[in-house]
């Protein structure tokens, strides 16, 4: 009888087989799917990573702008603290009055608006109708000197920086931000600047900056010197004067290109002056000032200006000015600089301060 097959054996080898590469089939793809998820996981957290980076950084640099505006905050320049200064009074009385009397919510409105207006204002606001120096001579040619001579000595130049039309707060806040010895030269009091006598009072030491009459300038200050004032007139005008400024002992010159040419009144000018113990102290408006003649007649020393520092209001103007100034100190032993209380003047003065370390910088009253 024929022997029968074992056939199961090789059934269950062939279903394990099977079994087996199902098996494999499933680790594989469990595999992949391991491998795809760790893959993406990893993506996915580099991604996160990135975005988590790009975060910090934003973060880390807005706290840096930030740092950086309050370091610029923490260290305002002299220049733009004097700005601020001088922009205090840049809305005048009458108009405060008119705000005040505004509803808040629409007050808060006009009085940004009259910001934005009055801004390129301010110089030309605080200091009345004077935009510039250039109301003091009548041409673009400055008047020079009269002729010095040239001084050789071991003891340092002295310079004296005169700030002529004086008037308001702004002004005296502005020259004591300097923390320098400047002179301040006062306007005497008007409608538009009715407190320039006490600001001065305030003072240890100023001069006045005296209206005189110009050949051209059509915006005369009130009580303006005229040529043809009698000797009385004049001696009048400064008794006012010195009840309104006590301590004055330097006057200078406002305008006055056509008085100080006069040698009639000029003489009238520095005969009452010396009577009065107040010395002179020229602006040379023009070239053919009678004050130096005057001075030797009456046995006086003449003072007179040496540079303008700006006569044309732009900052590196100024600065080649106040350079202009130093030399001819160090060449003379002394000099005499007259500005006014504009911005770029002030600001001019502020960053000069490296460049005085030449000179000495005094009142005009220590020349």
């Amino acid at each position: 009888m024929p022997r029968r097959k074992k056939s199961a054996p090789k059934k269950q080898s062939n279903i394990l087989t099977y079994i087996a590469w199902i098996l494999v089939f499933i680790v594989v793809i469990m595999g992949s799917v391991a491998v795809g998820y760790y893959l993406g996981y990893e993506n996915a957290k580099k991604d996160a990573l990135k975005k988590e980076s790009s975060k910090e950084q934003k973060r880390l640099s807005v706290v840096k702008k930030l740092e950086e505006e309050s370091a610029k905050k923490d260290e305002l320049s002299v220049n733009n603290r004097l700005k601020e200064v001088l922009k205090k009074e840049s809305i005048p009385a009458e108009k405060k009055k008119v705000l005040e009397e505004i509803k808040p919510v629409e007050k808060d409105k006009v009085t940004e608006k009259a910001k934005v207006v009055e801004k390129a204002k301010v110089v030309q606001e605080t200091t009345g109708e004077y935009e510039n120096a250039s109301h003091e001579v009548e041409d673009d040619l400055l008047p020079k000197p009269p002729k010095r001579e040239i001084v050789k000595t071991s003891a340092k130049p002295k310079l004296a920086i005169i700030i002529d039309d004086v008037s308001v707060q702004s002004h005296v806040s502005a020259i004591h931000e300097l923390k320098l010895p400047i002179t301040m030269s006062f306007l005497p009091p008007s409608k538009i600047r009715p407190n320039s006598n006490n600001l001065a009072a305030k003072e240890n030491f100023y001069m006045v900056h005296l209206p005189m009459e110009a050949l051209n300038f059509r915006g005369e200050e009130p009580f303006t010197l005229k040529t043809d004032d009698s000797e009385e007139k004049i001696l009048q005008r400064i008794i006012e004067l010195k009840k309104l400024f006590p301590r004055v002992d330097y006057i200078n010159n406002h305008t006055g290109s056509k008085f100080t040419a006069n040698e009639s009144a000029m003489n009238k000018l520095i005969s009452t002056l010396k009577s009065q113990n107040i010395t002179f102290v020229d602006s040379r408006t023009t070239a053919n000032s009678q004050a130096p003649k005057m001075a030797k007649k009456y046995g006086l020393n003449y003072i007179g200006r040496d540079v303008f520092l700006d006569h044309h209001t732009d900052k590196s103007y100024v600065m080649a000015q106040i350079k202009k100034a130093i030399e001819v100190a160090k060449l003379h032993g002394s000099a005499i600089a007259i500005g006014h209380p504009h911005a770029n003047t002030i600001s001019a003065i502020s960053e000069s301060k490296r460049l005085f370390s030449d000179v000495e910088l005094v009142l005009i009253n220590k020349l």
